[in-house]
């Protein structure tokens, strides 16, 4: 069943952006303010620019890939089902961990109305408020890309407000004081808010749902990142210059008691002080009942692909959910309420995160070396692999600074998913990865066959991404058969091979066609100059019969001796019809003249390695469909 494509770039921008400003920074920082003092604004920064090579990494993939499962889907196609298995996972446990991070949020805040709240009743508020978003999604009750977009703005107008009073009340002496640094400290706590960019990997998941996602995606989700980034420093930035150390420390609400102490005890601070906490509690709200979504579509993305059992997969008849999905994410979900504190909580949710960004670089790196001809990512990230490379070495370096707690449960993980690929899903996938396709390029090239593999899979996807609606044109380019030469050859010996295919798909005489070739050719030239040096050739006749159209498609890399005057060709469209073909013939014209104008067909044609590239390189050129 595909997704329908809903979202535009503001709503992308929109559900990146609110996905990010909710624990990261309505409770986050005071946590790993404990840990690393007022270097936690440090903490913050190298948090974001070592988000860089994961992002970039993801939007590549995400423009050449843009399907359900995000992450999950990329490491599954490009590193093999082991890898898929392992990162699927962790994918799912990264954002159930970070939506229960939001939930338990929302039991925080409510302690501004009821001061003597327990921490197990906050867990328990929290559980009441995943019950009623499993019960919301069961019932497919979205929240709309408009209203979200109403959400954020609210929430920036907050924060922006928040920075612009703060800033007159900030005491800049815990500045002073920061020397000296604890690197240690300060990358324990860099690795912990790393869960503060969750709502990025969402963007991802959804990428098969965002309209023009080449465009749409890179375009919000870098505008998302910089807005937020920014925003989680200054305020950050503020809040350690207006809250007391000792404050700050115990602080479960940083953001709205920084509002309490430096705004007077007025009606204007005390509603200011409210919105700020109803925008904190509406920023958990979309955060964990969007979770959950994403959240449950991993499972079922691995289920349709047979790495999980086929009844996670399973819609309600009536409402079409994925029941299953939903309810196995809410349980853990739960499970991770009443067994983490907010620490550790943030700590194995950062962990999984980091687990991923290093996973989404390896992948990159292997499906640009596999040399795979329909990977044709619209962005493409820069410094590559430099950035890639030391994205990988940073994420590995800070997840061995996440402490022996986080480390055991990271090994656990792993081993448990492999155990589960090997005694359960190795024996039910048999796909073909672009790292086996890196490996066959660099062993044995000519022994690729993967016509059922991912190059034919990212063909579909090229497709679908670019709104193509295959025609008739299409249809007999995809059947068509493909002469594939490297040797010096006459027209009349291309002539007799392209007779030879015709004759056996239609009872025809092969004398009579190949007759035909040569009568059209000495009428009237069918070479064509489409803005190269070197001619194409176009010939085309009518033959006996009725509904019978082909196509036949030659290329010679060492050329065709094509007239008297020793003109060469390489590339020829052999078009052969009956009488009652007669438009669609002069059609098939049109479409191949306007194929070959385009500036980039002839160096992906020069360049494609097998009869499959060939075909694809004529399916996925701009031309007008009808």
């Amino acid at each position: 069943m595909k997704l329908k494509k809903e979202l535009n770039s503001i709503e992308v921008f929109a559900i990146a952006a609110g996905s990010m400003i909710s624990s990261g920074l309505f409770v986050l920082p005071a946590i790993a303010y404990r840990i690393a003092g007022p270097g936690v604004i440090i903490s913050y920064f190298i948090a974001g620019f070592l988000m860089l090579p994961a992002l970039f990494s993801k939007m590549e993939l995400a423009t050449a890939m843009p399907k359900a499962g995000g992450t999950y889907f990329f490491s599954e196609r490009i590193l093999g089902t082991a890898a898929g298995m392992i990162d699927g996972i962790a994918n799912w446990f990264s954002i159930s961990l970070k939506s229960a991070f939001a939930l338990i949020g929302i039991g925080v805040f409510v302690s501004l109305f009821l001061p003597d709240i327990t921490e197990m009743q906050m867990k328990l508020f929290a559980a009441s408020a995943c019950i009623v978003f499993t019960a919301l999604n069961l019932l497919s009750l979205k929240s709309s890309g408009k209203v979200q977009v109403v959400m954020v703005v609210f929430l920036l107008a907050i924060l922006a407000g928040f920075v612009l009073v703060g800033y007159r009340a900030m005491d800049f002496e815990p500045y002073r004081q920061i020397t000296p640094i604890k690197w240690d400290k300060i990358l324990l706590a860099a690795g912990m808010v790393f869960i503060s960019y969750g709502g990025l990997t969402k963007i991802a998941s959804m990428a098969e749902e965002v309209k023009n996602p080449h465009k749409t995606l890179v375009k919000s989700a870098f505008s998302a990142f910089i807005v937020v980034q920014s925003l989680y420093l200054l305020v950050v930035f503020i809040m350690i210059g207006v809250l007391p150390h000792e404050q700050l420390s115990v602080s479960l609400m940083p953001v709205t008691d920084s509002v309490a102490h430096f705004t007077a005890n007025t009606l204007a601070a005390r509603i200011f002080l409210f919105v700020t906490a109803s925008g904190a509690i509406l920023a958990f709200i979309t955060t964990a009942n969007a979770g959950i979504m994403a959240a449950s579509r991993v499972p079922l993305s691995m289920a349709r692909d047979d790495l999980l059992p086929s009844f996670i997969s399973r819609f309600s008849p009536k409402r079409k959910t994925p029941v299953v999905s939903i309810l196995l994410t809410s349980f853990f979900m739960l499970v991770a309420i009443f067994t983490f504190n907010l620490e550790k909580l943030a700590k194995v949710a950062s962990l999984f995160m980091l687990m991923l960004f290093v996973m989404v670089n390896i992948a990159l790196i292997v499906v640009r070396y596999s040399k795979i001809s329909n990977y044709k990512p619209t962005f493409k990230s820069p410094f590559f692999p430099a950035i890639q490379i030391a994205g990988i070495v940073c994420y590995i370096v800070l997840i061995f600074s996440m402490g022996i707690f986080t480390l055991s449960v990271a090994a656990i993980f792993i081993a448990l998913s492999f155990l589960w690929y090997l005694f359960y899903a190795r024996r039910r996938v048999k796909r073909k990865s672009a790292l086996i396709t890196m490996v066959e390029n660099l062993t044995a090239p000519e022994l690729i066959d993967d016509e059922k593999g991912l190059e034919a899979e990212l063909l579909d996807i090229l497709i679908e991404r670019n709104e193509i609606v295959l025609d008739r044109f299409d249809k007999i380019i995809q059947q068509a058969k493909v002469l594939d030469f490297n040797k010096p050859m006459t027209r009349e010996e291309i002539f007799r091979e392209i007779s030879k295919v015709i004759v056996s798909r239609w009872k025809l005489n092969p004398e009579e066609v190949e007759r035909k070739f040569r009568i059209r050719e000495e009428e009237a030239s069918t070479l064509v100059y489409p803005g190269v040096a070197v001619p194409h050739a176009i010939p085309h006749v009518i033959v006996e019969g009725e509904k019978r159209f082909d196509i036949v498609l030659v290329r010679n890399r060492a050329g065709i001796i094509w007239n008297k005057e020793g003109e060469i060709v390489k590339t020829v469209f052999a078009l052969v019809g009956s009488k009652d073909e007669r438009n669609f013939h002069l059609r098939a014209l049109m479409y191949i003249a306007q194929i070959l104008q385009d500036p980039n067909f002839h160096d992906e044609w020069s360049n494609a390695r097998n009869e499959r590239e060939l075909r694809s390189v004529i399916l996925l050129t701009k031309r007008k469909r009808q």
